[in-house]
């Protein structure tokens, strides 16, 4: 019997996802048994802040990225929206699998849509991406940060004084709640976060042995697209603190349409531009240098600087 250890997050999404990678695992390999290693990091022990106020990279990775240098674990599974375009030396996303749906989903009190909200509705949500484009689809909703595993942020919606809340379809889908979902918001109303919906699969790039087994969950496709999306971020230098969007999608021949975003927190200036190339790093690059003649230099700058003063 041969025994990995996977690095994973505590909440219940984080191990939801790690135990399906583990199942998987598993199947292919008879002879395999994989141990989960639970991991606090400092993106879970800081819930009192949004974000884009907690500052650097990494929030929910670093700590797991330390615990596969120190050989406390041989691979580990993040949600890739999570994941910095920088890794630690020495690690690399060895496997992408299947991308679920890469979608915002709207939740309501009422069950009614987002546009049959009321003038002055209230929503629920901490990521500057989502409000600003709420707000520059619907300048009369408000917004009030709220973090927290899934089902605190579900509870939030039913316990405080918000119509909505908006969370990620792909978290609600691997949960089994997707009954809750009261709309999809399309990505020309809310373009996704990089790497939303998508695993990342992370090992030491040296240990061969890990990476062979680990191969088996990689699906090519999905990989191209995450590569689009983290080329665009890593171009742009992005993280929480700004809002940035990118979403990229495949078509049967190959050609990769990459439809990237960088907006003000209001919603007042949103640029926007979109590529198609074969090529998923020329997509981003291209893209990255669209967004910039339109000023996001300028843009992010400014946005950072606001998060890091208040």
């Amino acid at each position: 019997m041969q025994t990995l250890r996977v690095a994973s997050r505590r909440s219940a999404l984080a191990m939801t996802q790690t135990q399906w990678v583990v199942t998987q695992l598993e199947s292919r390999y008879p002879g395999l048994r994989v141990d989960i290693v639970p991991v606090v990091t400092k993106g879970d022990r800081i819930l009192d802040v949004s974000l884009s106020k907690v500052g650097g990279k990494g929030l929910f990775v670093s700590e797991i990225e330390a615990c596969l240098l120190s050989g406390d674990a041989d691979f580990a599974v993040h949600s890739l929206k999570d994941v910095p375009a920088d890794l630690a030396e020495g690690l690399a996303l060895t496997a992408i699998p299947e991308r679920e749906d890469p979608r915002d989903a709207l939740i309501t009190k009422t069950g009614c849509s987002l546009d049959a909200l009321p003038d002055g509705a209230v929503i629920g949500t901490s990521s500057l991406r989502r409000v600003a484009q709420l707000q520059a689809y619907r300048p009369d909703l408000r917004f009030v940060p709220i973090r927290g595993n899934i089902d605190t942020r579900l509870r939030k919606l039913e316990e405080e004084e918000l119509d909505a809340i908006v969370l990620a379809a792909a978290g609600l889908h691997r949960m089994g709640w997707t009954d809750k979902i009261t709309e999809y918001l399309p990505p020309h109303v809310c373009l996704p976060a990089v790497g939303q919906g998508i695993l990342g699969i992370e090992s030491r790039s040296a240990d061969q042995r890990v990476n062979d087994i680990l191969s088996s969950l990689h699906n090519g496709a999905t990989a191209a697209v995450a590569q689009a999306e983290r080329t665009l971020l890593q171009a742009l230098n992005g993280g929480c603190q700004v809002p940035i969007a990118g979403y990229a999608e495949r078509d049967d021949s190959g050609q990769v349409w990459l439809r990237g975003l960088v907006a003000s927190p209001d919603g007042r200036t949103v640029l926007r531009a979109e590529v198609r190339d074969q090529a998923p790093d020329r997509a981003g690059l291209e893209v990255a240098e669209r967004l910039r003649a339109q000023g996001a230099d300028q843009l992010l700058e400014a946005t950072a600087a606001v998060s890091t003063a208040e």
